[in-house]
């Protein structure tokens, strides 16, 4: 995600007199300037800038005022609600930081926002530093705050740009960037199922693990998948992603997962989930409560499992990966949502499945997205070039 484009420029060039450094404020984006918060404290600011994101559509009236407040609203929801949360984490985080240091947030000046990223990447010894690519949210939020009250972006201004690619480029030198997860290729996906049990959160996770591989799921698309979604097929199962990351104008994706000719199959394994469960209808994928150990337990007793309403969130995804890897003996580090769509897109790399082929799997949008999911191959085996001398 990166910080929405500057704003015209204002008609005063001269910018605010005021405050050196500030661009002249441009017609607030929601209603008139004056319920913008400019000026005001960092906590009026977070409150407006939530309020602002959670603005319900206005009941029509005719009016032009009421049309362009409903535009204004449904621009919002332009975002991804991953993108929501984490600019709410971010003006969170720079209103929190504008209150301890007695600085106003909005607007806010270009100087400021270098300080801060300076001091959320080098904070004192013993303190979580943030990694720079939680500071590019941070950058983004501060852009996107600015857009909503109606002000020039100061995140597009050289004292920020200049000093988040410093960092950046440090931390880059340090091997602190990011690092791609673990691909659970095929051989490592059947060392993780193997000591699932049958219990019902094994059933859950075996039918979680094997859809998210053979589909090549992102965590929040399996998250998401409900009973509605899937139609039985001829040949496997055929599920309708309502919403996906690739699909910007919402229009829905359909993914085929084939019948699996050994004990792998991941629409049988979904069946006996779902069978054990008592699921016909609602999230596929949900939370399980286990009864807590009783203190005179015998040594035999088994917990009680009840399977909720809700369904599991992205992060549980995640955990659920990490948990039965480090059973089977893989660094939970290294695992993650990604693991089950990393392991997919390589295993079919392995197999010589055309890059196109490849590209449809993982549902990338650019042959450039699609590159950043496939590990290297052998240096000679691989070699486009190879006999061709």
């Amino acid at each position: 995600m990166s910080a929405p484009p500057p704003l015209p420029a204002a008609s005063d060039p001269a910018g605010d007199p005021d405050r050196p450094g500030v661009p002249a404020l441009l017609p607030a984006a929601d209603s008139t300037q004056a319920d913008t918060p400019l000026g005001a404290t960092p906590a009026a600011v977070r409150a407006w800038f939530d309020a602002a994101l959670d603005s319900a559509i206005p009941v029509a009236d005719g009016t032009l005022a009421t049309a362009q407040q409903t535009a204004r609203i449904l621009a919002r929801h332009a975002k991804a609600d991953n993108t929501r949360r984490a600019y709410r984490a971010g003006v969170r985080a720079w209103c929190a930081w504008c209150s301890r240091h007695g600085l106003t947030p909005l607007p806010a000046r270009p100087a400021d926002i270098a300080a801060f990223l300076a001091a959320e990447r080098y904070r004192p010894d013993g303190e979580k530093r943030l990694a720079a690519n939680t500071l590019r949210l941070r950058v983004a939020a501060i852009g996107y705050l600015h857009y909503l009250a109606g002000c020039p972006s100061p995140t597009a201004t050289a004292a920020v740009t200049e000093t988040f690619a410093g960092l950046d480029r440090l931390a880059k030198q340090a091997g602190q960037g990011p690092r791609p997860k673990l691909a659970a290729k095929i051989g490592i996906l059947r060392e993780i199922l193997a000591p699932i049990g049958d219990d019902l959160p094994g059933l859950r996770d075996r039918a979680l693990l094997l859809l998210g591989f053979a589909g090549a799921f992102r965590r929040a698309e399996l998250a998401r998948i409900a009973v509605g979604d899937l139609e039985a097929a001829e040949h496997g199962l055929r599920i309708t992603l309502p919403f996906s990351k690739g699909d910007r104008a919402s229009k829905g994706v359909q993914v085929g997962i084939p019948y699996g000719a050994s004990e792998l199959c991941p629409v049988r394994a979904l069946q006996r989930w779902r069978d054990a469960a008592g699921i016909s209808t609602g999230p596929l994928f949900r939370r399980i409560w286990a009864t807590p150990r009783p203190k005179d337990a015998p040594p035999d007793w088994q917990p009680i499992h009840v399977v909720g309403q809700s369904a599991v969130d992205p992060g549980t995804i995640a955990r659920i990966v990490k948990a039965r890897g480090e059973v089977a003996g893989f660094d939970a580090k290294a695992l993650g949502g990604h693991s089950l769509k990393r392991g997919a897109m390589n295993t079919a790399k392995d197999r010589r499945v055309h890059p196109a082929q490849l590209k449809q799997l993982g549902r990338h949008r650019s042959y450039a997205t699609l590159a950043t999911y496939i590990e290297e191959g052998d240096l000679f085996e691989d070699n486009a070039l190879n006999g061709v001398l």
